[in-house]
């Protein structure tokens, strides 16, 4: 079996291996890579009080070839066995590099036009802020934008963040990421 073969390759060293782009790059004028993420985006209700609102994010150097942009954030840490996605929006339309604070509000309105928020982990098809367990140790959120090869995920409006999770990998021909944490004192 040769790893030449691109399927083979992505089979055996997983999608990630093969979709990290040079140059291409996300951060956040409000969230700094690494560090402990602000409590104004802390999600407010299950005993949090944050504000809710979603960071400004900015991407540059999508590769060639680009036809629209999804963006993830994921918490690996939440005590569900499987994760918990905090916030999921695709068919972010290729000429856009960045989404505004708040673009996460309920209803999509903050969004660019064509882009859609899918519903996440919180049931609702918004941003979700993070919300650790008093105590546990600060979680990890991890932000990513994908660069895809399709013009539009066309995925049912109920999706859940897995399903358009699914239809992302199948098309990202890049990604780029970086990683804040939160957590609460008991």
């Amino acid at each position: 079996m040769s790893l030449k073969h691109p399927l083979i390759a992505a089979v055996l060293l997983g999608a990630s291996a093969l979709s990290q782009a040079a140059g291409f790059t996300l951060s956040s004028p409000e969230i700094k890579a690494g560090a402990m993420i602000p409590a104004s985006f802390e999600y407010n209700g299950f005993g949090c009080s944050g504000e809710n609102k979603s960071p400004a994010l900015k991407w540059s150097g999508a590769p060639k070839g680009t036809r629209s942009f999804a963006l993830t954030v994921y918490d690996p840490d939440a005590p569900t066995g499987s994760g918990w996605w905090h916030w999921s929006v695709i068919n972010i339309p290729a000429n856009v590099n960045e989404l505004a604070s708040n673009a996460g509000a309920v209803g999509g309105a903050n969004l660019p036009a064509g882009a859609s928020n899918v519903r996440i982990d919180f049931g609702a098809a918004a941003w979700g802020g993070p919300c650790p367990p008093q105590g546990d140790k600060p979680h990890r959120y991890i932000f990513t934008v994908y660069a895809l090869k399709t013009d539009k995920l066309d995925i049912p409006a109920d999706a859940t963040a897995a399903l358009a999770g699914f239809m992302i990998h199948a098309n990202t021909i890049a990604k780029a990421s970086f990683t804040a944490r939160y957590g609460r004192k008991k």
